[in-house]
This record gives structure tokens, sequence and C-alpha cells, in this order.
């Protein structure tokens, strides 16, 4: 009796620790599992491993790369029995059950399915993926109508040979999901090298006014305004206008339109740039960047009051400016519909106001030189070019901050008189046809009172 249920005991033993085993198997990986089989429990058929194989390449496999996902067959990439690496699979899966899952969980966790890639058709595969999701790299740039800075992000290219390897690897283990590897492709252009990440603030604009029908000469003020717009100025660094802007020749695209000469309006080669540097110069001065050097025109111009003006000729007369601050600005240029602007974008300005002052010391009186022309009828007068005043003008700039004067700039600028030219008939004969006058201008003399102060300020 004692024997016999011992030997029950035993034997219920046996069958209490078998539960646990069996519970346990379900806790531990299926190779792990499937070594604790005894030795002599039967072995996969190579038959069973090669149907194992088969039947992953009929499964469906999703391909990532980024955010961007696909799905395909395993047998969509070239996948098919490996019949060399069989023997290894099957010597692999010796202690497995004889059932498709339990081989299948074995040689997947092992990362030993007897499976091979056909890398010309996965490739083929690959490429049309990558044409499809290969994301561009995003340089930085500045939205200077918004006044925002954005930023750089890298863009992202499908690795095809190293996916090869990488999907090569999955499948051994059965995956269903497959993350192809991307390398990094880097932006051409990053905020540092633009070398300004704020332009939130405008220091400070101006305006000047164009005639819009006036094309050739609004042509030439576009092209050299668009060389200007979004040039960058870092914290100490000079700009000279004829550096950014360069030459102003035919082959550089400009064209013959109204200057200024010797205080005449005359036709030549880029008018209307002179426009573009006192715009910019105006800007300049109420964000407070330094006025390096700066010539006003022979004569006052009609687009902007007397003293804010800056000529320019290539390469002998210039417009140097600096940026005083520690932040670097940039230079905003937009001509549209009559009216050239600049805006100065960076950060706040120390200065709560910048106000522009001039007082007219002198006006000086321009010469009558009169001619006599045997070419047209006697006691006729023709003005070949009509004489402005000239201008002694004193200019200051000044800085405030909570109301306190903190810094004062001062100029003293001279506009030549310019001197009118008349032609006296002296011709008796009366068939002579007199010449046609030129046609008078609204404002034939630009007067200012001596001791006449102006003031503007931003």
């Amino acid at each position: 009796m004692f024997g016999a249920a011992a030997t029950l005991l035993v034997a219920g033993g046996g069958l209490l620790g078998g539960y646990f085993v069996a519970a346990d198997a379900g806790k531990v990986p299926a190779a792990e599992a499937a070594k604790a089989r005894p030795s002599d429990a039967p072995t996969p058929s190579a038959e069973l491993v090669t149907e194992v194989a088969r039947g992953l390449t009929r499964e469906a496999v999703t391909l990532a790369i980024g955010p961007h996902q696909a799905e395909l067959t395993w047998q969509d990439l070239g996948l098919g029995v490996d019949r060399e690496a069989l023997d290894l699979a099957v010597r692999a899966a010796r202690h497995t059950e004889p059932n498709p899952a339990a081989v299948r969980a074995a040689l997947s966790a092992d990362g030993s399915l007897p499976v091979v890639l056909d890398r010309e058709r996965a490739s083929e595969a690959l490429a049309a993926f990558k044409r499809q999701h290969d994301a561009g790299p995003r340089a930085a740039r500045m939205d200077l109508e918004a006044r925002t800075i954005h930023p750089a992000a890298p863009g992202r290219s499908l690795d095809i040979y190293a996916s090869l390897g990488t999907l090569q690897a999955a499948a051994q283990s059965g995956a269903a999901k497959v993350a192809l590897d991307t390398v990094a492709v880097a932006p051409e252009v990053t905020v540092e090298d633009l070398g300004i990440d704020d332009i939130s603030t405008v220091l400070a604009s101006f305006e000047t006014r164009y005639a819009p029908n006036d094309r050739i000469r609004n042509f030439n003020l576009e092209l050299a305004a668009s060389k200007i717009n979004g040039h960058v100025l870092q914290p100490g660094q000079e700009f000279s206008f004829n550096e950014v802007v360069g030459a102003r020749t035919e082959q550089e695209g400009y064209k013959i339109a109204g200057v200024i000469s010797a205080g005449e309006m005359v036709d030549g080669l880029a008018g209307g740039t002179c426009q573009v540097s006192t715009t910019l110069h105006g800007a300049a001065f109420f964000a407070g960047l330094d006025i390096v050097k700066a010539l006003p025109h022979s004569r006052p111009s009609t687009y902007v009051t007397m003293g804010l003006d800056a000529t320019v000729v290539y390469p002998q007369v210039d417009v140097k400016l600096a940026n005083p601050y520690d932040f670097p600005v940039a230079i905003h240029f937009k001509i549209n519909s009559g009216t050239a602007r600049v805006e100065i974008l960076g950060r706040e300005r120390p200065y709560d106001k910048i106000v522009y002052e001039r007082e007219v010391k002198e006006q000086l009186d321009f010469d009558t030189i009169t001619r006599e022309d045997d070419t047209i009828p006697i006691g006729t007068l023709s003005i070949d070019q009509y004489g402005f005043y000239g201008y002694e003008v004193e200019k200051v700039r000044k800085f405030y901050k909570d109301g306190e004067l903190k810094k004062r700039d001062k100029w003293n600028i001279r506009y030549r008189p310019v001197t009118e030219y008349v032609r006296n008939g002296v011709n008796p004969d009366p068939n002579l046809v007199p010449p046609k006058q030129k046609k008078k201008r609204k404002k034939r003399l630009r007067e200012a009172e001596v001791g006449e102060v102006y003031k503007l300020a931003q």
C-alpha cells in the first residue's frame, strides 16, 4: 500500500511539474521552450521548414520611411526560399514541435528562417519607394514680408544598399514591419549662414514716391533695389552701396533714363538708382545706423525732403553705412505701385525716438546766362535750362531714450545753385518760326526760407 501511494505521489508530482513547465513556456522565447523538449522528440522535416519559409513569402510586410508607409508582400520584394540555408534551419529547429507555428516561432526568434531576397527585384521596389518619399532639405530663409526667420530642416534619402541588408535580416526574423534605412541630407543654408535670427522688429522705415508709368526708370530702380533686398549687416559691419549693388552697366541690365547731372535732368545710364540710395539712406538715418558717407544731389530732389537725399555714381560717389548695434540687421526693400519702401529689420533699437532736423542757413542765387542765337527770330527767348537756387543746410539727428536726448549727429551740406541758360533770338527774318518752348515746370525754383527748421521723427 505504501509503495503504491509513493508511486502515485511521484506520478502526481510529475504531472504537477509538467503543468508548471507548460505554463512557464508561454513566458519565455519560443526557442527556449523548444529546447525544453526531450531530445528524442520528432524533428521537423525539411519539407515542413520549406513550407514555413514559403508561407512567409506570401505574407504582407509594411515598409516605413519616416512618416510614410507602404504595404507589399515579401514576394513583391523578391523573397524566396534559401535552399542553401535549409539544412541549417532544419538543425536549428530540431528540438521544436513539428508543426508550422512552432517551427516559425523558433526560427523567427533565432533569425534563421531560410529565406533570401532577390536583391535586384528588391532594389527596384525600394527605388520606386525612394522616388515617392525622399524628402529634400529645406534651407533657412528670411520671410521679409512676414518678418520671420524660417529655420532649416534636413532632408531624408532612402539608403537602398543599407535597406537591402535590413530587409534580409527582417525577413529571416519573419518581421511584419520594417523601418528602412535613411540618410540625412544637410540643407544648403542654415540660420547661421543667414547671419541673423531675428527680424521681427522694424527699427525704421522710409518711403519715396515715383511715377509708375516711367517704365524704363522704374526697371532700373527695381533692379538696383533687388541687389540690396535681404542684405544682412552684422554688428560693426560697414555697408557700401557701390559694392553691394555693383556696376550699373548695360551688361548688368541697366537702361537709359533720367538722371541729375550738374543740376539738370538729362538722360543717363541707370537713371533711378539714386532714388534707391536715397530711400535706403532715409531708413538707415531713422534706424540709427551710422552714416559713414552720404552726399546730397547737386540740387534738391523732388521725391524726398531736402537733406535726406543721397546720391551715388559708380564707382566714385558712394553711400556707406555701418551697424552700431550688438545685433545684426536686415534690409527689406520693396518696390510697388509707385512707392519705394525700405525697412531696417532686427531686434528692438535702444532708442524711443530718432529725430531729423534741418535748418536752411543760406539760399544761394543762381546765375542766368543769355546767349544770342541767329537761328531764332529776333526778340524770342528760349530757355534751355531752368535755374535753381542753391542752399547751405545744417541737418541734425537726435537720439532719445525715455524723453532724454542721448546722442546727436550733425552734418553741413550744400546744394549748388544751377545756372539758367537762355537763348535770345537775333534773326530779323519774319518767316522764321519761333522754337517750341520747353514745358514749364510746376516748380521751376525750389525755394526755402532762410532760418526755416523742418523736423521729422520716428
